[in-house]
């Protein structure tokens, strides 16, 4: 089996914008360390809007068939609920290709970071994850003009 990225050469330049939310199941606990600014490694909503703009930009480095882009803008928000954390990314740019695996990649990177920091916190007594969990990582948006 081979694989190919696309040929994108003959379409035309047209303004992309994608937007992809996720979430990710904390527990209340976690939440409350949150809350309180008692996480040990840092805020993960603003490592989580941080590292969702630097890894949209790094999309065709992690998702190989992906064309490299000119980003034009990326915008990354991280919002604290009751059960967790949710995360929504709007990138934009001027391109022959669209948008949205960017903004799933800026989503998926921002959660795993979330996770990271939070870790600590959600394990049970046997090291394990039972009630962390990733969830709903779609895009919600895409625009073509």
């Amino acid at each position: 089996m081979s694989f190919k990225q696309v040929d994108v050469s003959a379409k035309p330049i047209s303004f992309r914008k994608a937007t992809a939310v996720g979430f990710i199941r904390l527990k209340p606990e976690t939440i409350g360390i949150i809350k309180r600014g008692k996480v040990e490694k840092g805020d993960p909503l603003s490592l989580a809007r941080l590292t969702g703009v630097l890894s949209a930009k790094q999309t065709p480095n992690i998702v190989v068939l992906c064309h490299p882009l000119r980003i034009d803008s990326a915008a990354v928000d991280a919002r604290l609920t009751k059960d967790g954390i949710e995360v929504t990314a709007t990138v934009a740019a001027h391109e022959r290709t669209g948008v949205e695996m960017e903004a799933l990649t800026a989503v998926s990177v921002a959660l795993l970071n979330v996770w990271d920091v939070t870790k600590q916190y959600e394990k049970d007594a046997d090291g394990q994850y039972p009630s962390t969990s990733i969830e709903y990582i779609k895009v919600t948006q895409k625009v073509k003009r």
